[in-house]
């Protein structure tokens, strides 16, 4: 039992500590996800979706040291009782996701390791045995460095976390895991390679015959079958690969303009998903810089998912010399964690990208 207990603690607390990270790099991607959670459509918590990124914070900073915690060994029936109550939340929240269909995507391991809700719920589960061998053997978890070394252990993990997820919410993901990173060309990421999965359906052809309504299954060719034609269900057997790029559309003036944009040698975007909420400040950077990249010959174009009203109170607010087309909010959103952010692309391949803050650092 104690070699059992002494893999089950090392197990979760790793794990605990890779998971805290891996969403400590991008705050902002979690806080997302913590809005779908409170949102009505899954624990009905609408109040706290103001204070998702504060919440997405402190819950990746405790997951972390919980898991420094664990592993040192200290204060093990503090650890165990929030692992253990961790934990039976966790693996309700993705269950009643899963069920229900409600989360395609748990955000467990962020972008670096996309889980479906079910993956989500079984992770948990084998968590949940594990944490629950541990807790009923807390007189196993003994420390193993000086007791008085632990509130500094602690006290160091908590400040190195806090000023890391400072770090990348004042700039942007120390690690970069989605389609849209430095290097990516979105024309490529937008098709599947040739030897990709294709999606299988089943087709169920419904028919009259004699009275009676028969039903034949087959893979697509319409049955030669005497009776009245009713009509067709068609059921997907797998799910076949898609791009991983597939929602990248860029609208001006009610005409699709995406592969215009993404054969542009030189074009400079400007990406503020939601205009009601970006950080005014930011624009006087992108103002600067948008002169200095039109003066170069850059095409400069701000992608908002916000209506024409707010885009000409803000272009009027700073001056701007720019036209904003429209896209969809969450694609903005996973192009660049910041409101507004900053991207160079040469024919649809990104050469750089920043948060507004680092606006200088673009190279022209």
């Amino acid at each position: 039992m104690k070699l059992l207990v002494g893999i089950a603690r090392i197990f979760v607390g790793i794990l605990f500590i890779i998971s805290g990270f891996i969403k400590l790099n991008d705050p902002i991607g979690f806080s997302f996800k913590l809005q779908e959670y409170f949102g009505a459509e899954v624990l009905n918590l609408e109040f706290l979706i103001p204070f998702a990124l504060v919440i997405a914070i402190i819950l990746v900073v405790f997951e972390l040291v919980l898991g420094v915690m664990l592993i040192i060994g200290y204060l093990p029936k503090f650890t165990m009782w929030s692992l253990l109550l961790m934990i039976l939340f966790f693996t309700f929240l993705t269950f009643y996701s899963a069920y229900f269909n409600k989360v395609t995507d748990c955000g467990c391991f962020g972008d670096a390791m996309p889980l479906t809700p079910w993956q989500s719920f079984t992770k948990d589960v084998i968590l949940l045995v594990l944490i629950l061998i541990l807790f009923f053997n807390q007189k196993m978890i003994t420390p193993i460095l000086v007791p008085a070394s632990h509130r500094w252990v602690i006290f160091l993990a908590f400040m190195l976390s806090f000023l890391f997820g400072y770090h990348v919410l004042m700039h942007l993901p120390f690690f970069d895991f989605r389609a849209y990173k430095v290097g990516n060309n979105i024309l490529e990421e937008m098709e599947l390679p040739p030897d990709a999965k294709k999606a299988e359906y089943e087709y169920r052809w419904k028919f009259l015959q004699d009275g009676e309504e028969i039903v034949i299954i087959n893979k697509g060719a319409y049955p030669q079958v005497k009776g009245e034609y009713i009509g067709v269900e068609t059921v997907t057997i797998s799910e076949g690969d898609v791009p991983a790029v597939h929602d990248f559309i860029i609208m001006h003036n009610d005409q699709d303009v995406t592969l215009e944009l993404l054969n542009e040698p030189k074009l400079l975007l400007i990406v503020a998903y939601n205009l009601r909420s970006t950080e005014l400040e930011g624009f006087k950077a992108v103002k600067r810089l948008a002169s200095k990249a039109q003066a170069k010959g850059y095409k400069v174009v701000g992608l908002t998912s916000s209506g024409k009203e707010l885009q000409q109170e803000l272009i009027a607010k700073f001056n701007l010399t720019l036209d904003f087309y429209t896209s969809d909010e969450t694609t903005l959103k996973t192009i660049v964690r910041a409101n507004p952010g900053i991207l160079i692309l040469n024919r649809g391949t990104i050469t750089q990208k920043v948060h507004w803050f680092d606006a200088d650092e673009i190279q022209l």
